[in-house]
């Protein structure tokens, strides 16, 4: 293997120190290979690195403009960073340079939640679903995005997918009481709400909602 495989495998090992030195190394042999750069990035971002990560992506962008992971890597930098214009903008990039996969869609319509622009975020977590429809949390935003623009019933068949792919998710059983609470449907409501608290007992919002269902139901 060359430097640069050795390095990919030294991180998923989780040696970070050997996998920067093979990284390095596959630089300095070849330092037009803007591949390189994004991995270096890649690992730099991975221990938290942002700035020198972000150096990395822009060196892979500059040899290469179309390079759709360095885009990528770029758009999750922001995110962590909390500058969500500029992570929306990156991630839409490098989907139009290729990278169409769900989590580009994903991170591109979670950085848009963040400036509260779900109408924008919605056909982004549609297609993170239709790429990867078993992922609960793609659901789940997906179905906040539905319910935001009025969307109940929709909503509801994605929080209740959601419950199924994660049995866990407490946020998804309590939006699915929401929902089912806004139809009326007092009893599914309070189950919903009842779930949400035995898998997380301090949900503030699932247990108010419980309680008014209980009352609703005497």
């Amino acid at each position: 293997m060359d430097n640069n495989q050795l390095g990919i495998q030294a991180m998923k090992q989780g040696e970070l120190e050997q996998a920067a030195r093979h990284f390095t190394e596959a630089i300095e042999e070849d330092p037009a290979n803007p591949v390189f750069y994004v991995n270096f990035g890649n690992l730099l971002a991975s221990v938290s690195e942002f700035e020198k990560a972000e150096s990395f992506f822009n060196k892979a962008i500059e040899l290469d403009p179309k390079s759709g992971t360095a885009l990528y890597g770029k758009g999750n930098v922001y995110y962590e960073k909390e500058e969500y214009e500029k992570a929306a903008k990156a991630f839409t990039s490098a989907i139009t340079e290729g990278v169409e996969e769900a989590d580009a869609y994903f991170m591109t319509g979670i950085s848009l939640v963040q400036l509260n622009k779900e109408r924008l975020a919605l056909p982004y977590f549609m297609r993170a679903v239709e790429l990867n429809g078993q992922d609960a949390d793609a659901r789940f935003q997906y179905g906040l995005c539905l319910a935001s623009q009025g969307e109940l019933s929709q909503a509801a068949n994605e929080f209740k997918t959601a419950t199924e792919l994660d049995p866990n998710h407490a946020d998804a059983y309590y939006n699915l009481g929401v929902a089912f609470s806004f139809e009326e449907k007092a009893q599914q409501a309070y189950e919903m709400f009842a779930k949400a608290v035995r898998i997380q007992p301090d949900h503030v919002l699932a247990l108010n909602g419980k309680k008014l269902m209980e009352e609703a139901l005497k």
